[in-house]
């Protein structure tokens, strides 16, 4: 586990080169370590930018300061120390800083011969290097994050699309934390009336009825299963959604995932079955990073090699978040095709009318035809948006803006709207099991009546009540936190 006591320092800016560089301290000595870093030795005034000369003092380069003595500086002695850089120097007292302690940011230019020199002057000078994320579980630590704020950090980072970015920043804000914490705050609230019940049995006072107790539980699972409706859209955005593409052979599969990727990844040719393997290519559509997967055209086939392709491709069509079922417009409906659209039927999907710009044997109006009377039932009740009809040209690029659109839409992750408040897989899970909890909880009260076994339900609220606390980080364990900022980049 990561310790607390001693200062750090990390590049807090990706690696490599660039204009500009952060060199990050934080930790009970920052302060002190980064006056021993300056010409001079300036006391660093609490937000405020210094322009200073950064110098080692540790012997390396032309080892002008070997043997001097910490943190002294003669008159004219920095002319024998050895100049690193100019750069400016900010320092943040605690607790008003990021991490919630001392912390100071060197500003260095962008070149990795200086950040190496910077960081390990800071290190000669007492500091260790920091492991990834321990800036953000030190802020977790010392008060100045919750942990939903914390990994939201981590998303922000690494968000590639804006809608990653924006859902990101919400919860950084936390507006998760907040919707969290009004849950909590019911549990409480009837935690502590039930308390109260059950400090005086004999003289029979009751805070608390058992049906108020069952609408206060149905209120504060109302309120988790409006979030945990979210949660779908949300992981989805965080994390992409996986589009397969899939047909029989020679409907232009290939030809459309190029158009899609904006690349020729894929071969084209005339002969049946070119697509043996699984082809991917991650994009970003419609403000949406998507997963395209080409896959091997699905017919019967004696050719192990191709049959292999077959099989990997239905194990994508099964796991993609959306399948783009593609057929030839200038064809009449095949077996084939009709086998894929059954096949396909209650998954989130788009048809596609390929070769739209060849004459047309296929009409958009006959799709719905073919699709069979139980799986017309068993859509019946889903947002129409989940299932589309796009007729495209991969070839000249005709239609496709409408066919990213229509995926976006059948993957619900289309633009427009508020945008999710919780996307993180962990959180999901311990939202969910707290309403789990609640829904047992409910029933226990409605079969006891009036009967209220307070000690029961008091299990079941506390319960439910950690799970949330986990979900914030109240209530934790050493190796989550680990598990959790370990994949965190250092300096961050």
């Amino acid at each position: 586990m990561f310790s607390a006591d001693d200062t750090i320092v990390a590049l807090a800016t990706p690696p490599g080169r660039g204009g500009l560089a952060v060199v990050r301290l934080s930790g009970p000595h920052a302060a002190s370590i980064a006056e021993r870093l300056i010409a001079g030795a300036p006391r660093l005034e609490p937000r405020r930018a210094t322009l200073v000369r950064v110098v080692s003092r540790g012997g390396g380069g032309s080892g002008g300061s070997a043997g001097r003595g910490e943190g002294e500086a003669a008159p004219g002695a920095a002319a024998a120390l050895d100049i690193v850089d100019e750069a400016l120097v900010t320092r943040f007292e605690g607790p008003a800083s990021y991490t919630g302690e001392d912390l100071v940011e060197f500003s260095v230019h962008g070149s990795p011969v200086i950040v190496a020199e910077v960081v390990s002057a800071a290190v000669a000078a007492g500091a260790r290097l920091a492991r990834g994320g321990e800036f953000t579980l030190r802020a977790f630590l010392n008060g100045r994050l919750d942990l939903t704020r914390a990994e939201a950090v981590r998303d922000l980072v690494e968000a590639t699309t804006p809608a990653q970015a924006k859902m990101a920043l919400d919860q950084l804000q936390g507006t998760l934390a907040e919707r969290i914490g009004e849950i909590e705050g019911l549990l409480f609230d009837l935690t502590a009336k039930l308390e109260a019940s059950g400090d005086f049995p004999e003289e029979g006072y009751r805070f608390i009825s058992p049906e108020e107790a069952l609408a206060a539980i149905r209120a504060a699972r109302g309120r988790m299963e409006a979030l945990l409706a979210e949660s779908r859209r949300g992981r989805l955005l965080r994390e992409g959604i996986t589009v397969a593409i899939a047909g029989r052979p020679n409907v232009g599969k290939s030809t459309l995932f190029n158009r899609l990727a904006g690349v020729e990844r894929a071969i084209v040719t005339a002969v049946p079955g070119t697509t043996r393997d699984l082809i991917t290519e991650a994009v970003m559509l419609s403000g949406v990073r998507m997963t395209l997967v080409d896959t091997a055209g699905v017919r019967s086939t004696t050719d192990p090699v191709e049959r292999e392709g077959v099989l990997r491709a239905e194990k994508a069509i099964a796991a993609a978040d959306v399948v783009v079922v593609v057929l030839d417009a200038s064809a009449p409906l095949t077996e084939a095709d009709a086998d894929l659209l059954d096949t396909t039927a209650s998954r989130a999907r788009v048809v596609v009318a390929n070769k739209s710009d060849l004459v047309r044997a296929l009409r958009l109006g006959q799709l719905t035809e073919t699709r069979s009377a139980a799986a017309g039932a068993a859509t019946a009740g889903e947002d129409a948006a989940a299932r589309e009809d796009v007729a495209v040209s991969a070839k000249h690029g005709s239609g496709i803006d409408e066919l990213i659109r229509a995926i976006a839409r059948a993957g619900g992750v289309s633009g427009g709207g508020e945008l999710p408040h919780i996307s993180n897989a962990r959180q999901i899970e311990l939202l969910g099991r707290s309403t789990e909890t609640l829904i047992r909880l409910e029933d226990t009260l409605s079969l006891g009546g009036s009967n209220m076994p307070e000690e029961l339900v008091l299990a079941d609220l506390r319960e439910a009540s950690d799970y949330l606390r986990e979900v914030t980080g109240k209530r934790t364990t050493d190796d989550l936190l680990d598990a959790i900022f370990s994949a965190f980049c250092i300096g961050k």
